[in-house]
């Protein structure tokens, strides 16, 4: 449920290719203030349009008083047998961060990726207390049957 305070004055819509340039300081303000990114316009765009591009992408955009003040998007992924939704980044303003619109934004995209047809939402996150807690809290859970892998080119 969303805070009272902002009940009334809470948008939420698709996120679209145009959004970019508004969703941009927020994602280089929180990724590079609270994880020590070294993000640019430039990086943050390419990013942003790479997901927002793709095939099947699918996100949500969180307003208040006609400003954007959060952002969701991924992608639905075909399997043999189900749909699922891949969160690749979920974002919301420095100033309106711990006010439970993190959950609320998390929790209306769960309800909409299910109506289009997801089984599930997958997605990879930073292995800290903050992002356990966070998507803990929202039923989220540690898959052990599945282990990413990488491997850096010299």
């Amino acid at each position: 449920m969303l805070p009272a305070r902002l009940e009334a004055e809470k948008q939420i819509r698709e996120i679209k290719i145009d959004d970019i340039p508004s969703v941009l300081p927020l994602y280089i303000t929180y990724y590079n203030e609270n994880e020590d990114g070294c993000w640019t316009e430039t990086t943050a765009g390419k990013r942003i349009h790479q997901v927002l591009s793709m095939e099947d992408s699918y996100g949500l955009v969180l307003e208040k008083d006609d400003q954007v003040i959060g952002f969701v998007m991924g992608f639905f992924k075909q399997y043999d047998d189900i749909v699922s939704y891949t969160l690749e980044e979920i974002v919301i303003a420095k100033d309106f961060q711990n006010q439970g619109l993190g959950s609320f934004l998390l929790n209306e995209l769960e309800q909409r990726a299910k109506e289009k047809g997801a089984s599930c939402v997958e997605l990879q996150a930073v292995n800290d207390e903050m992002h356990e807690k966070y998507y803990g809290k929202a039923g989220y859970y540690t898959a052990e049957n599945f282990v990413m892998k990488a491997k850096w080119f010299e």
